[in-house]
């Protein structure tokens, strides 16, 4: 199948890519609104959905060599750019938001009975103890995953380590720590 080249893509990225800025506009001009409206359809925020668009359109000016006219139109390219980069924005919020609630729960007395900070200071110290009690690679995982609020992949490159390693570490440590922690205990956390 031979797809249709919008010569018009390809010049304005052959502008882009020998530095003139009126390319740049232009591209702005005609596919900024696309860009600036599927970020902000996707993450509900039109502040990030600005910051996206800039990111979409600064990597554009950065490396305009990495869009080929071959594969598709320079609006497909941006649209997919867009998606991704809004997609990021709402994993790294997600992991922001799931930072704070676990934060909230091993650190913040909801409770105001008297003896409430002192039962929630003891039960995050039995957690953590637990976790310390992990073999090293285990532990490290965990701390990466659980505290660090990474994703299995990101905890796979950090370590230095294949996805599936650092997948079968965090099963193994949760293996561990349900059988050191009183179930009750875990509900609770």
């Amino acid at each position: 199948m031979v797809r249709a080249v919008d010569s018009g893509d390809a010049v304005l990225i052959a502008r882009l890519a020998a530095g003139d800025d009126e390319a740049l506009s232009e591209v702005w001009q005609r596919h900024g609104p696309l860009v600036f409206g599927l970020a902000r359809r996707l993450t509900g925020d039109s502040s990030t959905a600005e910051d996206i668009t800039q990111e979409v359109f600064v990597t554009l000016w950065r490396q305009p060599e990495r869009f080929d006219p071959q594969r598709g139109s320079l609006r497909a390219y941006l649209g997919v750019h867009a998606q991704r980069r809004a997609i990021d924005a709402l994993r790294r919020e997600g992991r922001r938001t799931e930072r704070e609630r676990r934060h909230h729960r091993l650190h913040v007395d909801t409770d105001d009975s008297p003896g409430a900070p002192t039962e929630a200071s003891g039960l995050a110290d039995i957690v953590r103890g637990a976790v310390r009690r992990l073999p090293p690679e285990q532990r490290e995982a965990v701390e990466l995953a659980y505290y660090g609020s990474l994703t299995h992949r990101e905890v796979a490159a950090t370590l230095g380590i294949p996805e599936g390693t650092a997948k079968s570490r965090l099963r193994l440590a949760q293996t561990k720590l349900q059988a050191r922690l009183d179930p009750n205990l875990l509900e609770l956390v």
